[in-house]
């Protein structure tokens, strides 16, 4: 089923101002809200549909993406999420939360459900390994996190009367000024403590360990940060739980080097095997793989092996294994190959004789990041 135009759920034109459009989704909202409606699950859906309307149209930014591209513009990945509005799927408290300066206070928002108080967020370090980073994996970690204790009740705050909020007049210079700021009983919540289980602290709260599910995503970098979203702390009285932030933390590799999405390994030859050429194998991320070294190859030269890097969060594919190619040079050789290596020192097929096809350090590193 299609959905229905945005600007005629609401009941305007296309060229209506800001405060046309929110003067529409007021009296849309106030027409079929919950409480006037109690059990119409019509107009609860009535009321959701003029909510997410209101929330693109408000937006200059969304309406212009909507007028362009009407439903179009919201559907699939490029959304980048918009308040959690999804047709049928909005929750009403985050309705009531977000356009609750829209109701005032004759219907419900704050009074429907009383003062809803997030919880506070938590925030954990978890170090990964780069085969970790390469496929994505789930971490399970312990957790300790503020939860209401058992048996803790609450009652209606008798100061805010459930608000959470608590008004103040105040005579000056200019006439009475009125003020609103949370309560200082309940702190915002609206409730305070009715029954405190032993143990517990003011709040009703106590500390429980909880082991929590982290969904780690391919491609993630050091200081990222990740959001388990209900993981936090929980808030007393009908507040809601706080969220968990994970900092990503990259474990140094013995031998790889990370750049982005590129990998860096140097391998070391001597000279012999320089000069006649070697196949070597080498230990990737994916797997073992076997690399040709030409004869005559120069120190400093860099083999690409494609795809054998890290994939990215943003595009598709990954990135490349860049191989350093050095050669050793033995500080101690003994009498006989020291006697050698004098004998041929005036060769001239070992007098450094660089062609233009030889690149420069400067060109092989421009190279690399191209």
């Amino acid at each position: 089923m299609s959905k229905q135009d945005y600007y005629e759920t609401l009941g305007i034109s296309k060229s209506a101002d800001k405060k046309e459009i929110k003067k529409a989704y007021r009296k849309k909202a106030i027409q079929h809200h919950p409480d006037k409606n109690k059990g119409d699950k019509r107009s609860e859906e009535k009321f959701k549909e003029a909510a997410e309307a209101y929330e693109i149209l408000s937006d200059e930014n969304k309406k212009a993406r909507y007028d362009q591209y009407g439903h179009a513009a919201f559907e699939g990945p490029q959304d980048g999420g918009f308040g959690g509005f999804s047709g049928g799927g909005m929750n009403m408290e985050d309705i009531f939360s977000q356009f609750g300066d829209i109701f005032g206070g004759g219907f419900g928002g704050q009074s429907r459900g009383q003062a809803r108080v997030k919880g506070s967020t938590m925030r954990i370090r978890l170090k990964l390994t780069l085969e970790d980073i390469l496929n994505g994996v789930d971490k399970k970690v312990k957790v300790k996190r503020l939860v209401k204790a058992k048996g803790a009740t609450y009652k209606t705050c008798d100061t805010c009367n459930g608000q959470g909020q608590v008004m103040r007049v105040t005579n000056t210079v200019l006439g009475r000024m009125q003020t609103q700021s949370t309560c200082p009983v309940c702190q915002g919540a609206g409730r305070s403590i009715d029954n405190r289980p032993k143990g517990s602290d003011a709040n009703g709260m106590v500390y429980a360990e909880e082991m929590v599910s982290i969904n780690i995503p391919a491609g993630v970098t050091d200081g990222v940060q990740l959001k388990v979203s209900g993981k936090g702390n929980d808030a007393p009285g009908n507040g809601i739980p706080g969220d968990l932030l994970v900092l990503i933390q990259e474990i140094v590799h013995d031998k790889l080097k990370r750049e982005g999405v590129n990998l860096h390994y140097d391998m070391y030859i001597s000279i012999p095997e320089a000069i006649l050429g070697i196949s070597k194998e080498l230990n990737t991320l994916k797997g073992k793989v076997r690399l040709k070294i030409d004869a005559g190859t120069q120190s400093g030269k860099i083999l690409r092996l494609r795809g054998k890097g890290l994939p990215s969060l943003e595009t598709y594919g990954n990135g490349d294994l860049l191989v350093h190619i050095n050669i050793w040079t033995p500080q101690k050789i003994s009498k006989d190959q020291k006697k050698y290596f004098q004998s041929i020192i005036d060769n001239e097929n070992f007098k450094p004789n660089p062609n233009t096809s030889e690149k420069s350090f400067f060109e092989k590193v421009k190279e690399m990041f191209s």
